[in-house]
């Protein structure tokens, strides 16, 4: 801009919608978490006071970590260290998500950085961590035919007899 020379900005999905898409993920659930953050580890470039990965991370709420899976380790420790998530934690490393070579590989928190270490990723990778990985939570109230909203009546359940 300062040079005069126009430019377009042209929208995309980023990669955290992409991997969650990939994944077939919902990152806010009921009873699981409704907060998602965008995070980095702090490497040679500094983050912000008061957003370094552990303080972020002590929410335990669904997060997606950019520009970090070449630190695995330390990313795995501030994790941990947090409280907010533990050794059993799902995780989700996506490398290129939505690109044709896409890979993901499903793993826990407490065995993160052995299984980016195995897998040869260092870079173009975004790990998911969070209770909206795994397996229990009820699904949105927004799609629930019972559930009444603004723009329809909900239905009563049917009920069996036995």
């Amino acid at each position: 801009a300062e040079l005069g020379i126009d430019s377009d900005v042209c929208p995309g999905v980023s990669s955290f919608q992409g991997a969650a898409a990939s994944l077939k993920a919902e990152y806010t659930l009921p009873g699981v978490s409704q907060t998602v953050i965008l995070a980095r580890l702090e490497g040679r470039t500094p983050v912000p006071a008061g957003e370094n990965m552990k303080s972020l991370a002590a929410h335990g709420a669904s997060m997606a970590v950019f520009l970090s899976i070449s630190m695995a380790d330390r990313l795995q420790e501030e994790l941990l260290d947090s409280g907010g998530y533990d050794a059993d934690t799902p995780c989700a490393v996506v490398y290129k998500a939505t690109w044709e070579e896409e890979r993901k590989i499903i793993t826990r928190l407490g065995d993160l950085a052995e299984t980016v270490r195995k897998s040869g990723i260092k870079k173009t990778a975004i790990l998911l961590v969070g209770g909206f990985l795994g397996n229990e939570y009820q699904m949105s109230k927004l799609y629930d035919k019972t559930f009444t909203t603004e723009y329809r009546k909900g239905v009563e359940e049917e009920s069996r007899e036995e």
